[in-house]
């Protein structure tokens, strides 16, 4: 929780086909940019992957001239609609050809981390069995057969001042679960 004001409220990437679905906001705050987005998912099939992919691409484009632009250090959180590596989802083998697994999608996570930005959970929990979503299907929940597909991702830079980034799971209310970053400014 924040108590600051933000200094700028940044609605959209500039982009009329991503912006109608209300995918990104962002708030300028003094030390650092809080960054809100949904994913879209890539669907049964894949056949909303090329949509997806053009998001992913220019959502990266986006967010590095925020970083540069402002000069400020940048925290992406929200729902990416992917689980980058198999120890983010219970069953990999099973889903390497599905929506939120697939070779592309997961390339990409690959490619923001490359770009200079951290998946803050795993900076402190390297461990399997550590999920943000299940289907409200079969149990899933109470089996744990999930995927990590929520994150917290930061500016390279910015690593040093996240003192905590957790899971809790036990808060219920959606299909999600609640996902912590803390910081020291």
């Amino acid at each position: 929780m924040n108590k600051e004001k933000p200094l700028a409220v940044i609605e959209g990437i500039g982009n009329k086909d991503f912006d109608d679905e209300g995918r990104f906001q962002a708030l300028e705050f003094k030390k650092f940019i809080l960054v809100n987005t949904y994913f879209p998912n890539s669907r049964h099939g894949l056949e909303r992957l090329d949509f997806k992919q053009k998001f992913n691409d220019e959502y990266l484009t986006y967010v590095k001239k925020l970083e540069s632009d402002s000069k400020k250090p940048v925290i992406m959180t929200g729902d990416f609609n992917v689980a980058h590596k198999e120890i983010d989802l219970a069953n990999p083998k099973e889903n390497e050809k599905n929506a939120g697994f697939s070779i592309e999608e997961r390339k990409w996570f690959t490619k923001l981390l490359d770009n200079g930005f951290v998946d803050t959970f795993r900076e402190f929990d390297k461990s399997p069995g550590k999920y943000t979503w299940w289907t409200y299907m079969f149990k899933a929940r109470e089996r744990n057969i999930g995927w990590r597909i929520d994150y917290f991702v930061v500016s390279k830079s910015f690593v040093k001042n996240v003192k905590k980034s957790y899971i809790v799971p036990e808060i219920r209310g959606s299909d999600h679960a609640l996902i912590v970053l803390e910081i020291d400014e």
